[in-house]
């Protein structure tokens, strides 16, 4: 992400400063605190200790990263976040109180690897966390290359490293994969797809499936007047049909098929516009290749004017984990279009928008310019997304997520995340028979955990709601052409 030259210095020198004096305060207290830290899995008070590692700084994951962080605390735990400048992290973890460690650390491995392992391992001793909590590759790397003998480490993927390798690193990404499984006390996979995936490509460990949420305190269905509000808020045009799409601007989220499908919707829906929220290092060449009607605006931290001001959500991408947009825009009462890979099928079922083949921009247009040119089938969907959307309450995702932090630990569950347990066994149960609610638990076929054990291996332990369906949706949709005459569409999902 680029960063302007004073900024960054002065970003540099204050989050350097928090780093000194936040590492420096952890080593002075280490000692004393080595006798209370032993206190909890002896039956004492001392609040379990956990460090969360992210190389995303940006995005989704560092929304999700910081959300964790910001719910431990308020359960009482000792916890911080360690991560590289840049983006808004540091941003999100000052405001849920969560202490910031500065980790300069690239994206891609490389010559820089050990320093950057070696620096992570000073900030691992100050702190002296019970729990090491990695998200996504880069952490995943760093943190287990330096594992520390009786510090259990959790991995959270947040999308596979093979999925955005080319040439002979698919293959490299992968054998690294299924030797740091043996370095983990547990995988973490935010969806069916994610585990899937990592079980195809020989990655055997303890997996845990624990799906993305949404607050639906915060994301709540956003009727016509909270659209012109939105609109009016963003200075967006009060009655222009409007799709957003909402990602980091990268090879992945693939807003270049999106801009090439941009052409064929304009050409059916002249007023329609496309709003693409996001920053990356793909932004340059998107913008060389929009036309007009694209607007491009700056990631924002909270989406919900977005997601409110828009008539269809676009997510074009060429893998995903679970995304998180998907599951706001549902909660926000908004159609999806998206492309059919695992984790946006897995959310997207049928009467909540459409799923459409990877990189087929032919496809794509044609969904999005159904629900521009017919509102009332994307009234429709939007409603039944905003009921679906109950099915991913973060509630229970961090209920899940404490519970393997302790799990792991060595700790056993407290009354409020045996609740939480029962509440996910009561949404399996309820998936399992039709009613829309997914339930998530232990998914290494084995050992006992979250929620309850399945022998002989498949995916899951409270794993009965991936066969639910939201009953009495499906609805057909049709294409309209600007003169009044409609047309079926390629897919109706």
């Amino acid at each position: 992400m680029a960063e302007g030259g004073a900024e960054h210095g002065a970003e540099h020198g204050a989050e350097h400063g928090a780093e000194h004096g936040a590492e420096h305060g952890a080593e002075h207290g280490a000692e004393d605190r080595a006798e209370a830290d032993a206190g909890e899995r002896s039956g004492g008070a001392a609040p379990l200790r956990v460090l969360h590692v992210s190389w995303p700084t940006a995005g989704g994951v560092a929304g999700y990263v910081a959300q964790v962080a910001g719910d431990q605390r308020r359960r009482g735990w000792d916890v911080a976040v360690a991560a590289p400048p840049g983006g808004d992290l540091s941003a999100r973890c000052a405001a849920a109180g969560v202490p910031w460690f500065r980790w300069p650390a690239g994206r891609a491995p490389g010559p820089r690897t050990l320093p950057e392992v070696l620096r992570l391992r000073r900030l691992v001793r100050g702190f002296a966390p019970d729990v090491i909590h990695l998200h996504s590759a880069k952490a995943g790397l760093a943190g287990r290359l330096l594992r520390r003998r009786g510090t259990p480490v959790i991995f959270q993927p947040h999308g596979w490293s093979w999925l955005a390798a080319t040439g002979p690193q698919v293959l490299v990404s992968r054998c690294w994969e299924r030797l740091a499984a043996r370095r983990s006390d547990a995988l973490i996979c935010v969806g069916n797809g994610e585990l899937e995936e990592g079980r195809r490509a020989g990655v055997r460990g303890p997996y845990r499936l624990v799906r993305n949420g949404v607050d639906r305190r915060r994301f709540t269905p956003a009727g016509d007047d909270a659209r012109r509000a939105a609109r009016t808020r963003l200075g967006l045009p009060a009655g222009a049909p409007l799709a957003v799409c909402v990602g980091r601007l990268t090879r992945q989220k693939a807003q270049d098929v999106l801009l090439a499908a941009w052409p064929d919707v304009i050409e059916r829906c002249p007023d329609a516009r496309l709003a693409i929220v996001g920053d990356g290092e793909d932004l340059g060449a998107l913008k060389r290749q929009a036309v007009p009607g694209v607007l491009f605006v700056p990631a924002v931290a909270d989406p919900r004017p977005w997601l409110a001001a828009s008539n269809v959500v676009v997510l074009p991408s060429r893998w995903e984990g679970l995304p998180l947009t998907a599951l706001e825009a549902l909660a926000t009462g908004r159609p999806l279009v998206g492309t059919d890979v695992p984790g946006i099928s897995e959310v997207l079922r049928p009467g909540l928008g459409a799923l459409v083949p990877v990189e087929d921009p032919a496809a794509l247009a044609d969904q999005i310019a159904v629900r521009l040119l017919v509102p009332g089938l994307a009234e429709r969907e939007g409603r039944e997304a905003a009921a679906a959307s109950a099915a991913y309450d973060v509630a229970r995702t961090l209920s899940l997520l404490a519970a393997v932090t302790r799990k792991v630990a060595g700790l056993g569950e407290t009354p409020e995340e045996v609740l939480g347990d029962v509440r996910a066994v009561a949404g399996g149960l309820l998936g399992a028979r039709g009613e829309g609610a997914l339930g998530e638990g232990v998914a290494d076929g084995s050992a006992d955990g979250v929620g309850g054990r399945e022998e002989g291996g498949g995916v899951g332990g409270v794993e009965g709601g991936t066969g639910g369906q939201v009953q009495g949706v499906g609805t057909a949709g049709c294409a309209g052409d600007g003169s009044g005459a409609v047309t079926p569409p390629n897919s109706s999902r």
